[in-house]
């Protein structure tokens, strides 16, 4: 019996040491793996810094092309786009409207009817309505015929009493957020398609000829009246409410600004000077680009891999269209270097694109960063 009580002594002290070995283990690859994710994390941070001294290095930057752009066509990176708009909205203005917002991955149909003078927006009504991906890579009739089925559809809803009176048809106003160099308040050719879009038959043409020969395919009795970029158009909103507003950021999908720049501070214009002495400027700041902008290696790999490498880099920075990309190749670093997500590496990680972070951007406020990365990181409890 003593020599049992020996033996069994002794083999629950062996498995007492072999089980204190395995866990001694386990805390050791647990600290090299959680080591591991904090230099990657850290590392990650310290590329996205962004302290006063660079933002001013930036901002200079931005200054510099800002001239450039409004002295010559082609002189900068920022196209600083004449938008043909050299009066904006007073408040006054009343009736019945439509908008067609396109500029991303969604696009929306308004109807709002204004009041006049000290009445505003009287109601409005919109629909959202989501762009399947093979439009955004297809041909320039598809899209548009898409987006004119839909707002053929959302017109049918309209009350009896907003119809229009025989012979005349609806305003439209047309906001499309990608760049395009403008010939009239109704009117521009399609510079380059931005935010993951890719037609090729639509560049150099006329978007709105284009959104035309759609309406006509199914007889939707509109025609637009204004062509304008979305941050024009929020500027537009924005001056509605407040005479003094005179600057619209847009941080979304993609990002852009617009501002109101005095008439005869823009060399490149064509014509004679508007009455206003104003213009409002598409400034097209997404393809703004500068050695000061805080570039990661995810961000360099994004940018090859992407539709249009080497264009757009403060969007692919910044926006929405870009930012859920970013988190997942970081977190897809961490998984394979670090065991982030235990022994295997989960399959959805590994494709492009499937996270999306536009409603994180919107529900937590990350909007306002010059890029928001590590407080997205933040979010996610890495």
């Amino acid at each position: 019996m003593g020599k049992l009580a020996v033996g069994v002594t002794v083999a629950c002290a062996a498995a007492v040491c072999a089980a204190a070995a395995l866990v001694v283990r386990h805390r050791m690859i647990s600290s090299r793996r959680w080591a591991r994710v904090r230099a990657i994390v850290e590392e990650f941070q310290e590329k996205c810094e962004t302290p006063i001294g660079k933002l001013r290095l930036v901002a200079d930057g931005m200054d510099v092309e800002m001239h450039a752009g409004l002295a010559s066509e082609g002189g900068s990176k920022l196209q600083m786009l004449i938008s043909y708009v050299d009066n904006l909205p007073t408040g006054d203005e009343k009736g019945i409207y439509y908008a067609l917002d396109l500029g991303g991955t969604n696009f929306r149909v308004l109807r709002v009817q204004l009041g006049g003078k000290g009445k505003g927006v009287v109601s409005q009504e919109f629909e959202e309505v989501s762009i399947p991906r093979h439009l955004m890579t297809g041909s320039s009739a598809e899209l548009f015929d898409f987006i004119a089925e839909a707002l053929a559809k959302f017109v049918d809803s309209e009350p009896e009493d907003f119809h229009p009176p025989p012979g005349k048809q609806r305003e439209l106003g047309f906001t499309f957020s990608f760049p395009v160099r403008q010939t009239s308040i109704a009117s521009g050719t399609l510079i380059r398609w931005t935010k993951g879009f890719n037609i090729a038959d639509a560049v150099g043409e006329d978007v709105v000829g284009e959104l035309t020969k759609s309406f006509e395919k199914i007889n939707l009795n509109m025609r637009v009246s204004a062509l304008v970029n979305d941050t024009v158009g929020t500027l537009a909103g924005g001056r509605f409410y407040n005479k003094d507003v005179i600057a619209a950021v847009i941080l979304g999908t993609g990002t852009n600004a617009a501002y109101v720049e005095r008439a005869h501070a823009i060399p490149k214009w064509p014509g004679l000077l508007p009455k206003s002495g104003e213009m409002v400027i598409n400034m097209e700041w997404g393809n703004f680009r500068s050695s000061h902008l805080p570039i990661s290696e995810y961000d360099q790999a994004l940018d090859s891999d992407s539709l249009n490498p080497g264009d757009q880099i403060f969007e692919k920075l910044i926006s929405g269209m870009y930012l859920g990309e970013i988190v997942r190749r970081v977190l897809l670093k961490l998984a394979e270097e670090a065991d982030f997500f235990g022994e295997s590496v989960p399959p959805k990680l590994k494709i492009p694109f499937v996270l999306r972070l536009g409603s994180l951007l919107e529900s937590h406020k990350l909007r306002g960063h010059l890029t928001c990365l590590p407080c997205t990181m933040t979010h996610l409890q890495i």
